[in-house]
């Protein structure tokens, strides 16, 4: 099969995309044919070696994707050779046929194209859950996003706005805010051309009420002080490059909750929030309430130039590879 392959750790450039063995299919795992598979800024951590959790080289990278299942281990129910699904793995996405556990696994929702399909689980599931189970957004709310243009933000902007609120979107380009607009989001800030401290002051002068920030660095303390008495903030990530120090005489004194999330952890810990939060995100995918932003698409071929696109924050939405289109 055709998959693209990390053979050591660097930046893009080291994917190479060759023919590879097919991976075998245990009694407790499926085949998918991949259709589509989506890019997200963690698999250019990965490839670099500097993510948490390390994979061995060579290997292939890519954890969303969505297909067509090919073939069922003999312990396998539920799942058959033809059901359309999406699933995400650690690595392994950015290649013909992908292995995998079951559960890892979950079906299309008729009306669903593949590529929303690839694109929807990981930044969707991740916004809803920092937003419905860990910040408990309430209708009329007021949302600030920090890195509102990227895959995740650009979620957390539809899922906040879905969830009743009223969202400030914070992004480095004007292009990022007006799909922001596009997508609901109310006061739109330029992190690059305005002060964001003095901008959310003027924006929101009665503080706001949740902050979910995908982007760490200087912007993280600014949206903390624009916090309301109370407030919460939600820590999901540091595209900056820059892990934030906070203060802590601030949270002390706007009597601020602030959470961290991470997928792993949430999904160990609160698995009945999670399922119910699944279930959630799935009827507004089926209804059509949601839909994830595409961007950019490209090849498999090309997939060194896709990582590429993310890695240099030029991704609006989602970045997605057509795999077997």
């Amino acid at each position: 099969m055709k998959a693209a392959v990390c053979v050591e750790y660097g930046g893009p450039e080291v994917i190479e995309v060759k023919e590879i063995d097919t991976p075998p299919v245990g009694p407790d795992q499926v085949r998918v044919g991949v259709r589509a598979a989506a890019v997200n800024f963690p698999d250019v951590l990965v490839i670099a070696n500097t993510y948490q959790v390390k994979a061995p080289v060579p290997f292939v990278p890519g954890s969303e994707f969505a297909g067509v299942v090919e073939e069922v281990g003999a312990d396998v129910t539920g799942l058959a050779p033809g059901d359309r699904v999406a699933g995400t793995v650690f690595v392994g996405a950015f290649a013909e046929q992908v292995v995998c556990r079951p559960e890892s696994l979950r079906p299309i929702p008729d009306g669903v194209d593949d590529r929303s399909a690839a694109a929807f689980v990981v930044a969707h599931r991740t916004s809803y859950h920092v937003l419905r189970s860990m910040a408990r957004v309430q209708p009329g709310e007021r949302v600030v996003v920090l890195g509102a243009g990227g895959g995740v933000g650009l979620a957390a902007v539809q899922l906040a706005v879905a969830l009743g609120a009223e969202v400030t979107a914070v992004a480095n380009a004007a292009d990022k805010l007006q799909i922001a607009a596009a997508n609901g989001a109310t006061t739109l800030l330029d992190n690059t051309v305005e002060d964001l401290r003095k901008a959310l002051k003027v924006a929101h002068p009665d503080g706001v009420d949740v902050v979910v920030d995908m982007v760490g660095g200087d912007l993280s303390e600014a949206a903390l002080r624009a916090l309301r008495f109370d407030g919460r903030f939600v820590t999901v990530g540091y595209a900056s490059g820059t892990i934030p120090r906070i203060p802590l005489n601030l949270v002390l004194l706007k009597g601020a909750h602030i959470m961290g999330f991470q997928m792993r952890d949430f999904a160990t810990h609160r698995p009945d929030e999670l399922a119910r939060d699944d279930r959630e995100l799935t009827e507004l995918l089926s209804s059509g309430k949601v839909r994830p932003y595409i961007g950019s698409v490209f090849d498999l071929d090309d997939t060194a130039g896709a990582l590429r696109h993310v890695a240099d924050g030029k991704a609006i939405g989602k970045v997605v590879l057509d795999v077997a289109p």
